[in-house]
């Protein structure tokens, strides 16, 4: 069977690339995108080249990043802005294949192997892509390219700014497996460090450890790592239609143990709806409703829902709609089995209304909005058990497990 070529596009500093259009006269000096320019615990959300060469990293404090570089120049974000040239990019890419799939904001994958006879080999191809982002949007892009999903955003780590990098079955032991393992797709550093406690120290260290070991350290991940590394991923690449069509995303639990006091409820809620949030997230959607559904020991099933003021994607704001439902419709003596909470009437972008509804509460709003994308930037780059809320982990009632994923 002939391979797949999959493409992984990921914008080159994205937030701080877009800022320069505008502000050239920064692209010499180190600059930042940060969630608070005035607040010395903001994050950095964004860095250009000067930055990152000055030791600048994603996701740290302007304090702890000034202190490294303290003539940085940190610049407010501008949400929308970025947005739309999220748009433009992807309606490139969308002009060379309709298998198109986002993983964040600024990276998406291309699965091209329909597309060669039209436009070349896959290297081919992001060179062009690159090529046209650069002149058409002024910004630039790493592309990797490989057979399988992994190792083509491997490809596009490797090699940085403005690069395409082919990794392919022949020249992937050499290029990967002499890495170190915490620069695997899905390594933490709690996951590198209980790896090289045991010896593991390169990925090709992981592809060439017992599975059944990899699997005692760290669960169902150790054998998805030695499959990675193996070059054993045969994970889709979506069509764009797919994330369309989408009309609902939703997770449910049923319980170690029934539901039976309000802090039990919370935990769960606060799980699910963090579940939730993040799909819409990485969807790039909002939920205009919430829908739950409750079932109690002897399997007796309810359903409610509600229709939201204006859309969302935040996990406070999913929970304490769901929470509302509940309250409402379910009596508090009475244990629960199983809980599923679903976004609804999905849509795309923004709410035009949405800012003038927040009145006093927008600033506490935008702080919502930065937390949640900088769990997202950590889930991404370290596995989505790397941070969780407070109150879900080491509970009993089996929220920290996967829950049952839903999508309509």
């Amino acid at each position: 069977m002939e391979d797949r070529v999959i493409l992984h596009c990921d914008m080159n500093g994205f937030f701080a690339s877009v800022e320069l259009l505008e502000r050239p006269d920064l692209k010499n000096v180190p600059m930042a995108v940060c969630g608070n320019p005035e607040n010395r615990h903001g994050i950095i959300l964004a860095k250009n080249e000067p930055a990152k060469k000055l030791g600048v990293v994603t996701a740290e404090t302007i304090w702890q990043a000034r202190q490294k570089c303290p003539d940085l120049v940190c610049v407010p974000p501008h949400m929308r802005k970025y947005k739309h040239y999220s748009r433009l990019i992807n309606e490139i890419y969308g002009q060379y294949t309709d298998m198109v799939e986002p993983f964040s904001i600024d990276e998406s994958w291309l699965d091209v192997t329909g597309s060669r006879r039209l436009f070349g080999t896959g290297e081919e191809i992001g060179n062009e892509i690159r090529s046209r982002v650069r002149n058409e949007l002024g910004l630039t892009l790493s592309v990797g390219v490989s057979f399988n999903k992994i190792f083509a955003k491997m490809g596009s780590e490797y090699k940085k700014p403005d690069a395409t990098t082919v990794i392919s079955r022949e020249n992937y032991r050499d290029i990967l497996w002499p890495l170190p393992a915490g620069e695997f797709f899905f390594v933490g550093k709690a996951t590198a460090a209980k790896l090289k406690a045991n010896g593991i120290k390169t990925i090709g260290d992981i592809a060439q450890s017992d599975i059944t070991l990899l699997t005692a350290l760290l669960g169902k991940m150790g054998g998805d790592l030695f499959r990675y590394a193996n070059g054993l991923d045969d994970s889709p690449v979506a069509h764009d239609y797919e994330r369309r069509k989408i009309k609902s995303v939703g997770n449910g639990i049923t319980f170690r143990r029934n539901l039976e006091t309000e802090d039990d409820i919370r935990v769960a809620v606060i799980g699910l709806a963090d579940r939730i949030s993040a799909r819409l997230r990485k969807l790039e959607m909002k939920a205009g409703g919430i829908k739950v559904d409750i079932k109690d020991p002897s399997f007796k099933t309810i359903s409610r829902q509600i229709q939201l003021e204006y859309s969302t994607d935040l996990p406070d704001e999913i929970a304490e709609a769901a929470l509302d439902i509940i309250h409402a419709s379910w009596r508090k003596r009475d244990p629960i089995r199983l809980l599923t909470i679903t976004g609804i009437n999905l849509s795309d972008g923004e709410d035009p209304e949405q800012i003038s509804l927040f009145g006093t509460n927008e600033k506490d709003r935008e702080k919502s909005v930065k937390v949640a994308r900088t769990i997202d930037d950590i889930r991404d780059k370290y596995g989505s058990s790397a941070i969780s809320f407070g109150r879900t982990i080491n509970n009993d009632l089996g929220v920290d497990e996967d829950p049952h994923d839903t999508k309509e």
